[in-house]
């Protein structure tokens, strides 16, 4: 965010606060209905196994009650399901009104029904009471967040003492000779992909740099620290493409 608190990034332009969640929100409006595939084309399929780490991580059991932020397609979210069980509960919220319609369709049609909620939410001011879930996850919805110290604040609140949050996210790659082979691909391929794919080539030009303008691993965590959370770590996958960062309310 610039330092006049009027304007923050939108990938690699300025523009007003107030236009971003509009212009973020066109973005997934039009990738929608091909999220999936392209996760799959982007990642080469390793966006499953950073989903299934995290899932390792949650410490969900029987009976807890689970937040999934941007929680989009439901990857997440359906797994959670069914850690928590019939006596758990599973809040799937997104932002974006298709996502969370893609969301509800596609586990619809897996057949998952009971014990799963659908909530039309920001992150930066969560409808939920205090001290309400056992765990919260945000997959790869942090860096599309306009005011990512509100959201970290309010994801705090709506957690229960004792509770965790999960935050997994594209990071800043740390193997030496990564970032050069990492740039090339995002920047000149991935955008060529969307439109091969999606026939939208701009909104994949935003992911790639909305990537390069998230915080990197260490500052992160100092964000997640400010915010109330403690123990906060966190664990590189993929050479630092993604990073998952983990922190506790107590």
């Amino acid at each position: 965010m610039s330092d006049d608190k009027q304007t923050t990034h939108f990938g690699f332009r300025e523009v007003p606060q107030e236009e971003k969640v509009k212009l973020v929100g066109q973005v997934f409006h039009s990738v929608a209905d091909k999220y999936d595939i392209m996760n799959d084309v982007m990642s080469g399929g390793l966006h499953r196994l950073w989903k299934h780490f995290t899932i390792s991580q949650s410490g969900v059991r029987r009976g807890q009650r689970v937040l999934d932020l941007a929680g989009g397609t439901g990857d997440l979210a359906r797994k959670f399901v069914q850690r928590v069980g019939d006596t758990g509960e599973v809040v799937l919220a997104d932002i974006n009104e298709s996502m969370l319609q893609a969301g509800r369709d596609a586990l619809t049609d897996r057949g998952i029904i009971k014990n799963i909620d659908y909530v039309q939410a920001n992150a930066e001011c969560l409808p939920f009471p205090d001290n309400h879930f056992d765990c919260i996850t945000i997959g790869f919805g942090l860096r599309n967040v306009t005011d990512k110290d509100a959201a970290l604040a309010s994801m705090y609140r709506v957690l229960k003492p004792g509770g965790r949050l999960l935050v997994l996210e594209f990071s800043k790659p740390v193997v030496p000779g990564l970032s050069q082979v990492y740039d090339a691909y995002s920047f000149h391929i991935l955008p060529k992909l969307g439109k091969l794919i999606t026939g939208d080539e701009e909104s994949y030009q935003y992911l790639v740099e909305s990537i390069r303008k998230h915080p990197d691993q260490v500052h992160l965590r100092e964000m997640m620290e400010d915010a109330g959370f403690e123990q906060v770590s966190y664990h590189n996958m993929t050479g630092g493409i993604v990073a998952l960062h983990k922190g506790f309310k107590f």
